[in-house]
């Protein structure tokens, strides 16, 4: 992304994993027969939440983060060519551990036998 975006207040900016296109049977899914992936990778968040008094409470996600979200949680949007979700942060249903651990590690062994 070479466009930096900050959102405001609880807002995130989120980037769609895509889903893999076979199962595990091998049977290729078509483009049009595919939901769009309710998971992401956290892009960039604002500052928190500030309530009545002025106080700022601190987001739960950040940046880098791999969470899952609704389906119809967020609004589209194109910076650069590239698709983002914008979202409040009330809209992501959890947090992914391990996401990233688990890929790169299974990524590494994929070619020991």
């Amino acid at each position: 992304m070479a466009t930096k975006l900050t959102p405001l207040h609880d807002r995130i900016v989120v980037r769609r994993v895509e889903e893999s296109e076979t199962t595990r049977g091998g049977i290729i899914i078509p483009d049009t027969a595919k939901d769009k992936p309710q998971e992401g990778e956290v892009v960039s968040v604002g500052k928190g939440k500030i309530n009545e008094d002025g106080k700022v409470f601190p987001l739960d996600v950040k940046a880098g983060d791999r969470i899952l979200f609704g389906k119809y949680a967020g609004t589209e949007i194109k910076i650069d060519g590239e698709e983002f979700l914008i979202m409040r942060e009330e809209e992501v249903l959890g947090i992914l551990e391990g996401a990233h651990k688990g890929a790169k590690e299974h990524a590494g062994h994929a070619g020991k036998k």
